[in-house]
């Protein structure tokens, strides 16, 4: 499994990103986010056909995560986006067809991760 994640950057608070993950193929996938000098911390999840989708109550209703099968790529709309969002977004795969999908525990691949900055 490779996973590919890109789109980060340096925006004012308020304005909108996309990442993306490109995969090796289809998978159960996740975001997580890991700040300065804090643990990493769940984001977003979406199941394989993309049906069900899971966020964390920090990013409910700013952020939406979505995929594109036929591209083997899963995003990450950010909006509204506030200096906390700040960190190292990883994306993460796993292989089975079930379980939980808001704890590190359960992916087994990971990306390597792109910088969103947002300042104030």
């Amino acid at each position: 499994v490779q996973l590919q994640a890109s789109g980060g950057g340096l925006v004012q608070a308020g304005a909108s990103l996309r990442l993306s993950c490109a995969a090796s193929g289809i998978y159960r996938m996740g975001w997580f986010r890991q700040a300065p000098g804090k643990e990493l911390e769940f984001v977003a999840a979406i199941s394989r056909s993309g049906a069900r989708t899971y966020y964390s109550d920090s990013v409910k209703g700013r952020f939406t995560i979505s995929r594109d099968n036929a591209k083997n790529t899963m995003y990450l709309q950010m909006n509204s986006l506030k200096p906390e969002d700040t960190g190292v977004y990883y994306c993460a795969a796993d292989l089975k067809y079930s379980g939980a999908y808001g704890y590190q525990s359960e992916y087994e691949y990971w990306g390597q991760g792109t910088q969103v900055t947002v300042s104030s």
